[in-house]
């Protein structure tokens, strides 16, 4: 793994396997992934959930080209998470005004859904985040999710999150109440 965002050399990160789970792997995506970031795109709960689901190629390669900017200014560490070298979800670490905290955010395809894998990739992301190995000065992680998403409550819980407030809903973008999760260094 290597320590450092914004540096030519990719952080790739490698979740605990299970017995039961193959081998995970987490990287920056790549222009290579678009097929299955539209395809990811297509499942109608995701779209859902979403704040900006992508149409087709064109937002799928724009979404991507913003992902590598994102590291390439150290804002937004945005993570492809492969499952036999298929790309099946995403963890992204996005900074803000604060430099020792951060928002956190995931979704996993429809085909892998219920497997473990969204946790154990938010998991690996969020030790990396938090750890000494990350070139930000990050102590909170901050997590919402809409209050009748119980699957990403579930994550949150999994992966030491912990439930610190419900949100009032903010339409167009976010039009229900949330929870904010957060995990501490």
């Amino acid at each position: 793994m290597n320590d450092a965002p914004g540096r030519s050399d990719p952080v790739i990160l490698f979740p605990e396997p299970t017995a039961s789970a193959p081998e995970l792997r987490l990287r920056p995506w790549r222009a290579e992934d678009v097929a299955a970031l539209v395809a990811a795109h297509r499942d109608p709960l995701l779209r859902r959930r979403l704040t900006a689901p992508l149409a087709g190629e064109a937002d799928a390669r724009r979404w991507i080209d913003d992902q590598s900017r994102g590291w390439a200014e150290g804002v937004r560490f945005s993570f492809a998470v492969l499952e036999c070298g298929h790309p099946v979800g995403h963890v992204v670490v996005k900074c803000g005004a604060d430099p020792t905290s951060a928002e956190v955010g995931y979704w996993t395809s429809a085909e892998v859904r219920g497997r473990g894998i969204a946790p154990r990739a938010l998991e690996a992301v969020s030790r990396w985040a938090l750890g000494p190995q990350c070139a930000m000065p990050l102590v909170r992680l901050d997590l919402l999710h809409a209050v009748d998403n119980r699957a990403s409550c579930r994550v949150a819980a999994k992966c030491r999150y912990i439930l610190r407030s419900v949100l009032p809903a903010q339409p167009p973008v976010f039009p229900v109440e949330g929870h904010l999760h957060v995990r501490t260094r």
